[in-house]
């Protein structure tokens, strides 16, 4: 299997540690990886916006950038949500369908595609938070819904659990959202911010030393109302925790 990867924009232009660890991960798993350098952004800040015919050419060009990959795996629930939803090229129709069909959300692809059961060894000693993401839970379905009475799951949880001394911590409200939303903490940008608070104060009130999650941009928002509290708690995306040794 080929598999493309793809690094969002704001990852590789704030957060290139992500990129990196995505990508040891993935070796460490014996996946054969190929990173397109003319890739950019995915075109989901103009969608949200109300521009989606404006994000054409950011389809044509990832269509140009993958087509040639058999699954493409990136570190960004949100982007690749967008991906899966409104990846189109009228002009490429074939490969714009089989890249939304075959576009993968990092926790995604290691949980259902190579199924992985146990990683490369491991450590990480510390009290983690999961910040479950509102693309990853209801767009991707990588965990549960709290309230739905369904059987609980969790992909993320799932890799977490196989780092050894980890201890990952319950919260009050497991899946409630950080007030990110992309253009949302521009536009309503008070209640962006009391939601990120509301967030952060679960975490720290059950001890969390670390906030991780699958969405380094719900991750930037929980990271920016931290530093303003001059909190101690750090934010790593999952593939840094999962890479801890690496």
């Amino acid at each position: 299997m080929k598999v493309g990867l793809f690094i969002p924009c704001y990852i590789d232009q704030f957060y290139p540690q992500v990129g990196i660890a995505t990508l040891r991960l993935l070796q460490r798993l014996n996946v054969d990886v190929t990173f397109p350098m003319e890739q950019t952004c995915c075109g989901q800040p103009m969608a949200n916006s109300g521009f989606q015919k404006l994000a054409a050419g950011c389809d044509r060009n990832f269509i140009r950038n993958f087509a040639d990959c058999d699954a493409v795996v990136g570190p960004s629930g949100s982007c690749v949500l967008h991906l899966k939803e409104h990846l189109h090229d009228e002009q490429h129709p074939t490969e714009a369908a089989h890249l939304r069909n075959n576009v993968y959300e990092l926790c995604e692809f290691l949980t259902d595609v190579l199924k992985v059961e146990q990683l490369p060894p491991v450590r990480f000693p510390y009290r983690v938070g999961l910040h479950t993401s509102c693309h990853g839970q209801r767009g991707l379905g990588l965990s549960s819904a709290s309230e739905l009475m369904k059987p609980k799951f969790s992909k993320p949880e799932q890799l977490l659990n196989m780092v050894d001394g980890l201890e990952l911590i319950s919260l009050a409200h497991p899946d409630e959202c950080c007030g990110f939303g992309g253009t949302f903490c521009v536009f309503e940008e008070a209640l962006s911010a009391k939601m990120g608070k509301d967030r952060v104060a679960d975490h720290l009130r059950h001890g969390a030393e670390v906030i991780t999650g699958g969405d380094m941009s719900c991750l930037m928002q929980l990271e920016g109302t931290l530093r303003r509290q001059r909190s101690n708690v750090r934010v790593m995306h999952i593939a840094e925790i999962l890479t801890a040794d690496a």
